[in-house]
């Protein structure tokens, strides 16, 4: 690497600029973003990133499920680029920089080697994948997910949101149903630079996660039936309810997660009364399930404990429960090689690390099925993140930046 690669730094300042300027798509009251994946905030941001990245003279490219592909050129265009990148939607109640960091450090990466007059060996593409989140269409991280062969393109293209919106849908309702086939357009390495999502590098003063590996996830939705009946006539023996036999379905998530703690979690996170009423005793609700461990042995007995719960309430309770894992995401290993390239980058840059699993599913996940992967994170405060409060602090998000663009010039190499 030349001297002034070596010392080069990213633009701390237009790097905060993009990330406050793209948090009025979708912005809330209480200061954070509603950004929902293919829908007109959507639109927008995806319609300023694609105008940020010509300007800065990259070419880019839509694949069949929206993902956007964003190449600068490299002096050997026949080697497989450095991919980058992260997501630019979010959730209902989301922050500023979910997935948002990610996307534009990269685009600020870029801009920084164009204002050096840097030519990389290797190309570099620039990613913003469809539906990280998964808050409008299930499964989250599906773009990334069908990239790595986990789902076919029509498959993804077919899912529906909850007013019966496919996703094929949703992406000619805003224009972004490219023509590039999912999984064509191939990566040397990817690197993805995200917010920690929970508390460790705050409470520890670490300035940078190396994450070297991501946890397993399984998604379950389930339906409980019971018999909606009148609220003052009933007598409590002979009660069919669907929302108190939740309420055991729910104890026992937690109770299963924190049995195999400590490295487990579990939450039910939606529950809906199928027809509401005060005065009616609720005969059909719908719940979802998201149990997470960095063990599959672990998933596993999580599983097999929960399924075991819900076969003994059911009875007891006089309901029938269906309950279905819709989508199972192995744990993650980084590749070794990459996690120790992105370390290297954090020492020499003279930063505060450690060693970290990521809690939260990410694209990286996916795409470490498939090429050579890991993932940096920065602090956020207090550890939270699905929430307007969401916060990080402007040093802590250029330092990412900085590790990520020196990752990336390992990789990718100093054209002489």
């Amino acid at each position: 690497m030349t001297r002034n690669a070596s010392n080069l730094q990213i633009d701390s300042t237009r790097l905060w600029g993009t990330i406050h300027e793209t948090a009025k798509f979708g912005a809330t009251p209480k200061g954070g973003v509603k950004r929902l994946t293919l829908g007109p905030e959507d639109k927008e941001v995806r319609d300023w990133f694609r105008t940020a990245c010509e300007a800065s003279g990259l070419e880019v490219h839509v694949d069949t499920l929206g993902s956007m592909f964003a190449l600068r050129r490299g002096r050997d265009m026949g080697k497989p680029p450095v991919g980058l990148g992260s997501h630019l939607d979010t959730q209902p109640t989301g922050g500023k920089y979910d997935g948002v960091l990610g996307t534009l450090a990269a685009l600020e990466v870029v801009r920084t080697l164009n204002d050096a007059g840097i030519e990389t060996e290797t190309p570099i593409c620039i990613v913003n994948w469809t539906n990280e989140e998964g808050s409008r269409f299930a499964p989250a991280t599906m773009a990334s997910a069908a990239y790595a062969g986990d789902y076919t393109t029509d498959d993804i293209l077919g899912r529906k949101d909850l007013a019966g919106i496919s996703v094929g849908e949703a992406l000619d309702s805003i224009g972004y149903r490219g023509d590039e086939a999912v999984g064509s357009r191939k990566f040397g390495a990817f690197v993805e630079l995200h917010i920690e999502q929970g508390p460790l590098l705050e409470a520890e003063t670490k300035t940078i996660g190396v994450v070297d590996r991501g946890q397993g996830i399984i998604w379950y939705d389930g339906k409980i039936t019971g018999f909606e009946s009148h609220a003052g006539t009933t007598p409590m023996p002979l009660r069919r309810d669907a929302l108190a036999a939740l309420a055991e379905i729910v104890l026992a998530v937690e109770r299963i997660a924190k049995a195999h703690g400590p490295n487990a979690v579990g939450t039910t996170g939606e529950a809906v009364i199928a027809a509401p009423s005060r005065n009616v005793i609720p005969g059909e609700v719908a719940f979802t399930v998201d149990v997470r461990s960095p063990d599959s042995e672990t998933l596993d007995a999580i599983d097999r404990d929960l399924r075991a719960a819900i076969a003994e309430i059911a009875p007891r309770r006089k309901v029938e429960i269906t309950f279905d894992a819709i989508w199972r995401k192995p744990p993650t290993l980084f590749n070794p090689k990459l996690v120790d390239t992105i370390e290297t980058a954090t020492r020499a840059l003279g930063f505060s690390y450690r060693r970290i699993t990521s809690g939260a599913g990410h694209d990286a996940c996916n795409l470490a099925n498939v090429v050579p992967a890991a993932m940096i994170f920065v602090p956020c405060k207090d550890g939270v993140s699905h929430n307007e409060l969401e916060d990080a602090t402007q040093a802590d998000c250029t330092a990412g930046a900085n590790v990520l663009m020196h990752t990336v010039l390992a990789l990718a190499g100093v054209a002489s």
